[in-house]
């Protein structure tokens, strides 16, 4: 397992992961491509994505550039930027659609995933004076640290159709700086064939049945979890989350961790989740820290594991490798008290905002596929039946989204739900959280020296 950790450390310094390299590799072929079939706007990749954190300070001095961007006579071509690998080819699909009806615009979309890999990116890009005009935000304190850079769409029309709570994310001083893409939940998802082949008659809603589940999985010859613990963002992010969303009081459990009053060190949720995630990997699959993301859906969409640490954004890959899978979806519990256990992780993913010096014409034409996407009826029904969206609009009726979205919404109806945490946390505190669970998983701290060390890292970076 040290061998494993380490080389998973080496991977992510080198930034080598087969995905983001495919999709580098690809974007700079097609970069060429569109330059001479669009005479576009240059958006090169900054090979200094290292040191984009250093750049990025400078950013504001080169930012002007951004603004001198031409797309070249009437035709008008929109820079995207967004993370999400899974719904790429939707996503060009629906601005193919967009171009049908606007045949002015069109746009230039880069898709890096991969969390630290996708904000460094962005950051060099904005950095190097190329800033799309339109790209993606988690909210809350990430909202803050882009608030400069950010254009305020409080007067665009989808805003009084928007569910309440999903613009609260983006809302600062009043206004609305970010479109919600959608709502997104996560658990864990299970293969319900294998959960019959095995016997499991009950669905697991504690972790003593959780565990029980593990069990008769691997007695039937089953692999009980597919886990990716290469990716830091499946641990800082969505694991850590459960322990911190099970607080009592989130927020004033973090305000605590802000003004040293509260630690996560000998904290019961944390140590509870510690057991979860020893769970996982005693009954995971082999190598779990260099299992990436596309491998361990890939593993999990093939039969090849019951459960996976996953949400419903997977939904369009497992409809791509197996089609009509029977899948569902069941909490990450911490304790044996059902009332307190039985909960998804359900929130606004991320939002679509717009960079306030692009272009006035690339801002308008952003502004007006924003609006197109979620009040046109070719746009309502992609987002629901292509992208598997959970809408986040009223106006939007949540038909053919996928077994897992169904789960999820019945869950979110039933107000059985827990809030994403990590987008209050201090800006790149994340990926340190995960990189410690790495070495914690590689056998290089023990559970206390693990806790101690996500205080640590809040203290450094709050």
């Amino acid at each position: 397992m040290l061998k494993e950790l380490q080389a998973v450390q080496l991977n992510n310094r080198n930034g080598n992961r087969a995905d983001f390299d495919a999709e580098a590799s690809k974007s700079a072929a097609n970069r060429e491509e569109r330059k001479m079939a669009f005479k576009m706007k240059k958006w090169p990749l900054a090979a200094g994505v290292l040191s984009a954190t250093l750049l990025f300070s400078t950013a504001c001095s080169n930012e002007s550039a951004s603004g001198n961007k031409k797309s070249g006579g009437d035709q008008v071509v929109v820079d995207v930027f967004q993370g999400k690998v899974e719904i790429a080819d939707q996503l060009k699909a629906l601005t193919d659609q967009y171009t049908k009806e606007h045949p002015n615009v069109k746009f230039n979309i880069q898709t890096v995933g991969g969390g630290a890999d996708g904000a460094a990116a962005l950051k060099a890009q904005f950095a190097s004076g190329n800033a799309p005009d339109l790209f993606t935000n988690g909210g809350y304190q990430e909202a803050k640290t882009w608030k400069n850079k950010l254009e305020d769409l409080s007067d665009q029309p989808w805003i009084d159709d928007a569910y309440e709570n999903t613009l609260t994310p983006m809302t600062m001083d009043g206004k609305v700086y970010g479109q919600p893409i959608s709502l997104e939940g996560y658990g864990f998802t299970y293969n319900k064939k294998l959960f019959k082949k095995a016997g499991i008659k009950e669905l697991p809603k504690t972790y003593s049945e959780l565990e029980a589940a593990a069990k008769k999985l691997k007695a039937a010859g089953i692999t009980p979890f597919s886990i990716g613990y290469g990716e830091w963002w499946v641990l800082g992010n969505h694991g850590l989350n459960i322990p911190f969303a099970s607080q009592k009081d989130p927020d004033a459990f973090i305000k605590g961790l802000n003004d040293g009053s509260t630690k996560i060190a000998g904290n019961e949720q944390f140590k509870q989740y510690v057991k979860l995630l020893d769970l996982t990997v005693k009954y995971g699959n082999k190598n779990p820290l260099t299992t990436d993301y596309n491998t361990q859906v890939t593993k999990f969409a093939n039969g090849e594991a019951a459960m996976i640490q996953q949400g419903n954004w997977i939904q369009p890959m497992l409809d791509k490798i197996t089609p009509n899978m029977d899948v569902g979806i069941l909490p990450m519990p911490l304790s044996d008290d059902a009332a307190v256990a039985d909960k998804l992780a359900i929130d606004v993913p991320s939002n679509w905002v717009i960079h306030k010096q692009a272009p006035a014409a690339d801002k308008k034409a952003a502004k007006d596929f924003l609006n197109w996407m979620v009040t046109s009826k070719e746009g309502q029904k992609a987002l629901v039946e292509d992208f598997k969206y959970i809408p986040a609009f009223k106006s939007i009726e949540a038909k053919d989204i996928g077994p897992l979205g169904e789960e999820l919404l019945k869950y979110s109806k039933d107000q059985k739900t827990i809030p994403w945490e990590w987008t209050k946390f201090p800006e790149g505190v994340t990926q340190k959280f995960g990189a410690d669970v790495q070495e914690y998983i590689g056998g290089q701290t023990s559970e206390d020296e693990l806790l101690k060390s996500l205080d640590k890292r809040w203290a450094e970076l709050k």
